[in-house]
């Protein structure tokens, strides 16, 4: 099913799938068939080839005929018939959970097979699975298998032991047209010590099997490069101008498409001095990457002198290849960053015209009025924040109270409110944490989870499918500054793993960190968001956010009544005599507009403002509710049905399902 430039296959994948067709080495089916003519997630390095993306979704194969098979995707399965690996697509029956790979399904295994040289009889492929002793070579014990029997002589053998050997069998030595002066031998096993252990075409580790090798030139190919070949020369407009050919030996050299270093099989042209790595033939001309609002472009010399990486924020070298905006000659990006799976969605842009879209937030109407496309029944009128602050008085975007900023948007004719920096928020935006535009949707029925922050909200949301981001994450860009640390920017560099956040102490992904050598500084979207002023019950004043303090003896919180580490971020009031938890003075229910309704599972909560005259106990932890908003659940008679908190509401939730006996909607939740 065609998906604009793309393909989308639901029952083998849940992504759109790009064409693919470079000279990089994939597999789907586990057969050795190099990538021509296919289909590629970048996002989740997943490949499928065109025929095999393309098969029927639904098959009746003779050695399951009970039921029929179903095309998905089950790779590290084994195959029921031969009991290969699964790479990726399989035929698979619910019922039974048989699996058949793609080549058993398009090669069935014959009923009767020649065993020469092994076997004098004919076997036969029995159609049902049982236990058996493999009379083939391998001399292993076959477990609720298939298997080939000689009725003759009461032998079985492996489906594999016995068509491998009659179809599939290996030359034991080939002439190959990238090494021409000696045959190549089959080997198995280990590479020999003295070789680099590596394809000398593809730069793939040769794993413990087959491979073939030539001795007296330390030449070692992977099995899909003997039988699937990189051709000899290419013309790769995208790359070069001119013819190129492929240099199959071991040779330092600089890729003039990327600017970094290989060692071995580029493609060369003589009359240029121009060489290039084989995947960096393929790359795209024209592209959008999350970390500009512009599109960027490949060309041959980046040309621009003491230029930084806008990606990884190392120095471009200006003679080699990368990927420049034409409307900003300043940013300059390395090739391999800029096709990063955590940057590029894999689309490439050649000839697909750029979209022209009105991504302004509101219409000027006079200095001090604007209509905002999230409010087009009223007029918005700028107002400068007096010293008072109503904590009733909330930006429906970000949801935070109107007092923590300045200059806010207030409606002429209702309550609707908006904060000055959330009124000018774009209507669709690049994101580091998405490979996608997102959008900004300021409506919602119930409530979101932030895929930055984890916490709940029903304000704005910049969203994408699944990518759900809240106002104040989804406005975040690079290079981020915090006062916290003044002297570096900080940047999402895409790093794999939990890093720990300096506010927390926490382990925390997606984090924002400073690159700045041996500084070490990184924090998470949550506390990265956090507000530097706010208004609380326990003093008449405002509290400001404290980025730790090195202090002797202990502190206290006056909310809690708990001790506190001044190390780790806390709210101070205006004496700097408290130190706060930024729990406890905020809570987990900030991203939440007082008076709304929120459902779990069917159950719904209104959010209220806590009474510091009564703070009621919580439901689930028997507290009493401390934060600065709570959740009344509603339908029942109950009139102290409060949670503290989110994490409250959603473990009484659970609860009420496992009672119910509602068990798919407990494991939703957990």
């Amino acid at each position: 099913m065609d998906i604009q430039d793309g393909v989308y296959f639901p029952h083998i994948h849940h992504h759109i799938m790009m064409p693919w067709n470079n000279l990089k080495k994939g597999d789907c089916c586990g057969r050795l068939e190099a990538i021509s003519d296919g289909y590629y997630c970048k996002s989740c390095d997943f490949f499928v080839h065109k025929k095999c993306g393309e098969s029927p979704r639904s098959i009746e194969h003779p050695c399951h005929s009970i039921h029929p098979l179903m095309l998905q995707s089950k790779p590290h399965n084994i195959c029921d018939l031969c009991e290969r690996s699964i790479e990726n697509l399989c035929y698979h029956c619910e019922i039974c959970d048989f699996d058949v790979d793609i080549y058993c399904v398009r090669y069935p295994p014959p009923l009767v097979v020649e065993f020469s040289g092994m076997h004098d009889h004919k076997p036969t492929l029995l159609k049902e699975r049982t236990k058996f002793y493999c009379a083939a070579t391998c001399g292993k014990t076959g477990h609720d298998s298939f298997a080939y029997k000689c009725h003759e002589c009461d032998l079985a053998f492996h489906v594999a032991c016995v068509w491998d050997s009659s179809e599939l069998k290996l030359p034991l030595e080939v002439n190959h047209s990238h090494h021409p002066l000696h045959p190549l031998k089959l080997l198995t096993g280990r590479s020999p010590e003295y070789s680099d252990e590596k394809c000398r075409l593809c730069d793939i580790k040769i794993d413990d099997d087959s491979f073939y090798h030539c001795s007296s030139c330390n030449f070692t190919l992977d099995i899909r490069c003997v039988f699937h070949p990189l051709p000899q020369s290419v013309l790769e407009v995208k790359a070069h101008d001119h013819q190129l050919t492929l240099l199959p030996r071991l040779d330092s050299f600089t890729c003039n498409a990327c600017g970094l270093k290989g060692d071995r099989s580029p493609y060369i042209c003589v009359q240029c001095n121009f060489m290039i790595h084989q995947h960096c033939l393929a790359l795209p001309r024209i592209i959008n990457i999350n970390r500009h609002d512009h599109r960027v472009s490949r060309t041959s010399v980046v040309g621009v002198v003491n230029s930084t990486c806008g990606i990884c924020r190392h120095k471009v070298d200006w003679i080699w290849g990368g990927y420049v905006c034409q409307r900003c000659p300043c940013y300059v990006v390395h090739s391999k960053c800029a096709t990063r799976r955590d940057v590029w969605n894999g689309k490439e842009l050649e000839g697909v015209p750029e979209e022209i879209e009105d991504i302004e937030p509101y219409v000027v109407i006079d200095d001090n009025t604007i209509q905002h496309f999230s409010h087009k029944e009223h007029y918005l009128r700028l107002h400068v924040n007096g010293l008072l602050c109503e904590e009733n008085k909330r930006c429906s975007a970000c949801t935070h109270p109107i007092c923590l900023q300045s200059f806010y948007y207030g409606c002429i004719d209702c309550c609707f409110l908006l904060h000055q920096k959330c009124a000018e928020l774009p209507r669709r935006k690049w994101h580091v944490l998405h490979n996608e535009r997102l959008t900004l949707i300021t409506s919602t029925t119930n409530f979101f989870g932030c895929r930055a922050c984890n916490k709940p909200s029903n304000g704005f949301k910049y969203q994408y499918g699944e990518k759900t981001l809240d106002a104040l994450c989804g406005s975040i860009s690079e290079p981020f500054f915090h006062p916290s640390h003044p002297d570096h920017p900080l940047y999402h560099t895409g790093a794999k793993g939990r890093i720990q956040c300096n506010a927390c102490n926490k382990l925390t992904y997606p984090a924002l960190s400073c690159i700045e050598k041996g500084c070490g500084f990184s924090l998470g979207f949550d506390c990265a968001t956090l507000p530097q002023v706010v208004k609380h019950r326990v003093d008449s004043h405002l509290l400001s956010l404290c980025y730790g303090d090195k202090v002797s003896g202990k502190c206290w919180c006056d909310i809690c009544e708990k001790e506190t580490d001044p190390n780790i971020w806390f709210y101070t009031c205006r004496d700097q005599q408290a130190s706060l938890h930024i729990k406890c003075v905020i809570g987990d229910l900030s991203g939440l507009m007082p008076r709304s309704t929120i459902a779990v599972s069917g159950i719904p909560n209104e959010v209220i403002v806590n009474d510091s005259m009564s703070r009621p106990f919580c439901m689930n932890c028997k507290s009493r509710c401390m934060y600065p908003l709570i959740l009344k659940r509603l339908g029942t008679p109950d009139a102290y049905a409060h949670h503290c908190s989110f994490h409250c509401m959603v473990a009484t939730v659970l609860v009420i399902l496992r009672d119910l006996g509602l068990d798919q909607d407990v494991s939703r939740l957990e």
